[in-house]
């Protein structure tokens, strides 16, 4: 379960969320990109209190998206009443995003906002927007770029919400998704420089859905071709360095072909992959 920090001012956190209904309730017909992790739910839900049926979620279909993703973002949207749709992404067509290079994000969140502003004017929506929040301000996320150059709206940053605040506010409107892991595309398992296929993204998939099936709640399964690097929440790692847990994890992942199986010690870390790039967070 992820922790909530307690809030130092709950008063201007109140305050934040009034900010965020103000500015949706401006903006007349929304569409918001829907991943249903805890930021897109969280400003989902926002969107659906202020504006009811002139908010629509629409989630990509795409192959870097874990079903399980999916499913929970189905139940999610039922459970609230909220409008929502798929819309098919081509992101693995697009040589660019396929090398995987560091701006690998830019491309995938390219396609997804040509799509959305596809939708938008066929159907008057007026505006895009998406669960960026001030936190991520910080760190290397190309896909900001993309949002950028395509004019799509970060209301959460712009009302100067934190992952903490957006979590509490979560908790307090009955949102399952307040405490969920921080989760990330299935191609971010994928090293920078070692081409992103939907063979590859699968694989991982179905490797992070086992250890899920094991009781683990944060972790990331990290693909180096010949070797898996499995990357456990500190708070479990304790568990995960057990002969038991051991000798499952090499059990999983060589029956999915990879020849050494890798626990890495310094435990699960958002980014890890960027670490490479010695960029400041």
């Amino acid at each position: 379960m992820a922790a909530l920090v307690e809030l130092s001012d709950p008063a201007r956190t109140a305050e934040k969320q009034e900010r965020l209904f103000a500015q949706l309730a401006g903006m007349g017909r929304v569409i918001v990109a829907f991943s249903g992790g805890t930021d897109s739910a969280y400003l989902a839900w926002a969107a659906h209190h202020v504006l009811g049926a002139n908010a629509l979620a629409v989630t990509a279909d795409s192959a870097s998206l874990p079903e399980s993703h999916k499913r929970d973002a189905e139940a999610f949207v039922r459970r609230f009443g909220i409008a929502h749709e798929y819309i098919r992404t081509y992101e693995f067509d697009n040589p660019d995003y396929t090398r995987n290079n560091p701006d690998r994000c830019f491309h995938c969140k390219d396609e997804l906002f040509t799509r959305l502003e596809q939708l938008g004017a066929e159907r008057g929506w007026e505006h895009i927007v998406y669960g960026v929040n001030l936190d991520d301000l910080g760190d290397y996320r190309p896909g900001q770029n993309a949002a950028r150059q395509h004019m799509v709206a970060a209301p959460l940053a712009d009302a100067g919400l934190t992952k903490a605040e957006i979590r509490e506010l979560s908790r307090q409107a009955g949102l399952p998704t307040w405490d969920r892991p921080a989760s990330a595309c299935l191609s971010s398992r994928i090293p920078y420089g070692t081409p992103v296929t939907i063979e590859n993204v699968k694989t991982v998939e179905a490797g992070e859905e086992e250890i899920k099936a094991l009781g683990f709640r944060q972790f990331r399964v990290r693909f180096h071709g010949e070797v898996v690097r499995i990357e456990i929440a500190p708070e479990e790692l304790e568990r995960a360095l057990s002969l038991d847990i051991a000798r499952r994890f090499t059990t999983i992942f060589k029956g999915m072909g990879f020849r050494y199986v890798t626990l890495d010690l310094e435990g699960y870390r958002q980014g890890s992959l960027n670490e490479v790039l010695n960029l400041k967070k």
